[in-house]
């Protein structure tokens, strides 16, 4: 099933949604924060939620990006990220969980890069793209153990 990933922002919020079978992410589109703080970007993430659940391929799970400076410590982005995803989690029915994005910015902005020269271009598309890199960490982290053959089986 798929996993959506969100970059919450002062300002804008990335999202981000996973291939059907949870393994791959990629960028999905940008909204404008809600006015009235994180608990009001919750709600009205939670209507975007209910129509991803709703679909044929489902959701399982919401990785919220959790911002933290290089050392671990807070910074002046965490508490928002907190409230967000605490107002979030009783309106949804699937997992919020926060995950690190330390650095998933920088390397979005490096992937984006590569196709896209010109960095007003690139800025439309950086907090999706911090999205799915946050999203692909968390896939990368929950991804279940593929089945290899032992060594004594035919192949």
């Amino acid at each position: 099933m798929r996993a959506l990933g969100i970059d919450y922002g002062r300002r804008r919020i990335g999202l981000a949604l996973s291939d059907a079978t949870g393994l791959l992410a990629r960028p999905w589109k940008t909204i404008a924060t809600a006015a009235g703080g994180p608990s009001r970007a919750a709600a009205a993430l939670a209507a975007e939620i209910a129509v991803l659940e709703a679909e044929e391929d489902g959701l399982s799970a919401v990785a919220v990006g959790y911002p933290r400076k290089l050392n671990g410590e807070p910074n002046e982005q965490t508490a928002a990220v907190e409230i967000f995803a605490a107002g979030l989690r009783p309106l949804v029915s699937v997992p919020v969980v926060l995950q690190d994005e330390r650095l998933s910015s920088r390397e979005a902005e490096s992937l984006l890069a590569r196709s896209e020269k010109d960095w007003r271009k690139r800025k439309a598309h950086l907090d999706a793209a911090s999205a799915a890199v946050i999203l692909q960490d968390y896939l990368d982290a929950h991804s279940r153990p593929a089945s290899h053959p032992s060594e004594g089986d035919n192949l």
